[in-house]
């Protein structure tokens, strides 16, 4: 009996480790597989807030770049529309400046008077000048479309094809904007 004794508790040692290796592996499966869970939702919930980062940020971004465009956009316009009212102003005082050639062109016998509006003539020339308003000179050249009107034609073999002849009107541009065509004679 000795003997059984001694096989007993030995033989029951092997059996109490297996037994507590198979409880110990049963309590910890549960709480493995619900930390296994926690760590699978967790990539899920990072990767979904990171997108929403990811979203919020492109979405600020193009807000910027909208507001910078409408900021610049909205420049733009404000410089045109300075420009555009500035040159129809301008335009308005081209037929004032045509009256003062014409009385400048007519023959006086008062010296004075025609002195008087010279200096008129020659302030208000410089004043459209300063505005950055120059003259279309339409006999440097031939006949060109975009800034010549022409209202006559002529045909004289003298002369070159679309060559301007004479100038009834002077045409005035601003930069790039035409104020006034030049109304002109074209031969041939």
């Amino acid at each position: 009996m000795a003997e059984k004794k001694n096989k007993s508790p030995e033989a029951a040692e092997p059996e109490t480790a297996s037994q507590q290796e198979a409880v110990g592996t049963e309590q910890e499966t549960p709480s493995q597989s619900a930390q296994t869970e926690q760590e699978a939702k967790a990539p899920d919930e990072t990767e979904a807030l990171k997108e929403q980062v990811k979203d919020l940020n492109d979405k600020l971004l193009r807000s910027m770049a909208e507001f910078d465009n409408f900021r610049k956009r909205s420049q733009r316009e404000k410089d045109q529309i300075y420009n555009d009212a500035k040159a129809d102003t301008a335009a308005q005082f081209l037929t004032v400046l045509d009256n003062f050639e014409r009385a400048l062109a007519t023959e006086s016998t008062d010296e004075n008077f025609r002195k008087g509006v010279q200096m008129i003539y020659d302030g208000l020339l410089e004043t459209i000048k300063k505005l950055g308003i120059e003259e279309i000179n339409p006999t440097e050249g031939d006949f060109d479309p975009t800034l010549h009107h022409a209202v006559m034609h002529v045909d004289d073999d003298s002369l070159g094809q679309s060559q301007v002849v004479e100038v009834f009107q002077k045409g005035y541009r601003m930069g790039d904007k035409i104020l006034r065509y030049a109304m002109v004679k074209v031969a041939n």
